[in-house]
């Protein structure tokens, strides 16, 4: 079958398209380099000629980062649609299906069809993100309907096995996210500054490939105790403790393993002071949200003075979200500097701490957040200047928040 036909199929009629795509003899380098490679290219494609007819992103970089994001992007949907095959491999027995990688890599490749598709109108403000919205919906729609028809899984079970794929590729997209990150900060800053001898340098080293290598080989074994779990809860016979036990587990996945109850509106707030940068609190807020597994607590409050002077403070506690900082921490140890016509910005790690730095040359908002123990957040902007909110940050309580990483965290 042609590609236009496919994608035509799969996007209008799929509950008879995936029965079709099951039947097919598994040819892996044809679904790669015909299929996965120039439908992923359309996105691509027109992200890179967007980005030259902006202008260039990030302060004037031009036909180098557009090029790397190009090729980035390509690479990237390469590698997800095998991590995506490689975890609906890995879930097959304890939902009912087999073990087949090339059945799963089928899935894995055509689900992604409406989600490329919808690329090519994202540069479009709202229309983009709201299409770029409904291509992914139909997308968790299209991996459901290929583990029922194609991966043959049992229809009481494929609801939790889609949830189960969704959620543990969705840590693994932010894995890549944080590796694209690199790259395009890498290419946007091509003629900028670069502590250590150059972002690129640095991320190749073996230093860093190793500290990649360690994170990614912890991240497996927890998705290995995770299937055992869910094999366990599938033994169990009850279709609510398999629902629950599936939900619980994939909450402990998506927190790195571990669960952790956020401290409580009134512990967070306890960091929020009456004046900070020199000026007077005008309103204050704070919640306590989230899954049972990934909980967080943000309070957040508002300073100003009679000259129109304001600042903005937020300190968050990511509770069982801290794996993800712990990633960001990783991230963290580049040390990158960026300037620009509309201002300057940096990142680098301060003490064993992530910083965040943004000045801006027109006028607007200055920026400065910190990452405390990988666990919380604190981040003040407003119209004053760095030292400013600087020394407000450093004059919190960071040393008794920092004491406070292991606050609810649950015994093994």
């Amino acid at each position: 079958m042609n590609l236009i036909d496919r994608v035509k199929n799969i996007l209008l009629t799929p509950k008879t398209e995936w029965p079709v795509i099951a039947a097919e003899p598994a040819n892996r380098n044809d679904l790669i380099v015909k299929y996965v490679l120039v439908l992923a290219a359309i996105p691509a494609v027109i992200s890179f000629l967007f980005s030259l007819a902006i202008g260039m992103f990030f302060g004037g970089m031009g036909i180098f980062f557009a090029s790397a994001m190009f090729v980035y992007q390509l690479v990237m949907a390469i590698l997800m649609v095998f991590v995506v095959a490689f975890i609906i491999d890995l879930f097959a027995p304890n939902f009912g299906s087999t073990k087949d990688f090339d059945q799963s890599l089928k899935v894995a490749a055509y689900s992604f069809t409406p989600a490329w598709i919808a690329g090519i109108v994202a540069f479009i403000p709202v229309l983009g993100w709201l299409v770029a919205l409904a291509g992914i919906v139909y997308a968790v729609y299209q991996i459901y309907l290929g583990l029922l028809l194609a991966k043959k899984s049992p229809e009481d079970k494929s609801v939790i096995y889609t949830v189960a794929v969704v959620a543990v590729s969705f840590v693994f997209a932010l894995i890549v996210g944080g590796i694209g990150g690199c790259i395009s900060t890498a290419a946007a800053l091509a003629t900028a500054k670069v502590s250590g001898g150059g972002l690129l340098a640095g991320a190749a080293s073996s230093y860093q490939r190793e500290k990649t290598k360690a994170k990614l080989d912890d991240f497996s074994k927890k998705i290995e105790a995770a299937n055992q779990k869910l094999d366990a809860a599938n033994k169990s016979g009850d279709a609510n403790q398999q629902a629950a036990a599936a939900v619980d587990v994939l909450g402990t996945v998506l927190s790195g393993g571990r669960k952790v109850e956020p401290l409580s509106v009134e512990e967070v707030k306890a960091f929020i002071p009456e004046k900070f940068a020199g000026l007077s609190k005008t309103s204050s807020s704070a919640e306590r949200s989230g899954p049972d597994s990934l909980k967080v607590t943000t309070a957040k409050a508002s300073y100003g003075d009679a000259s129109g002077k304001q600042v903005r403070l937020e300190v968050t506690d990511s509770g069982g979200a801290g794996a993800m900082l712990g990633l960001a921490g990783w991230m963290g140890a580049l040390d990158v500097e960026k300037e620009d016509d509309n201002g300057s910005e940096r990142t680098k790690k301060e003490g064993g701490r992530i910083v965040h730095e943004r000045i801006s040359k027109r006028g607007g908002d200055n920026e400065y957040s910190l990452v405390v123990a990988d666990r919380f957040m604190v981040k003040a902007a407003g119209g004053v200047d760095l030292p400013t909110l600087k020394a407000g940050v450093s004059g919190l309580d960071l040393g008794k928040l920092e004491s406070m990483k292991d606050a609810g965290v649950a015994k093994k």
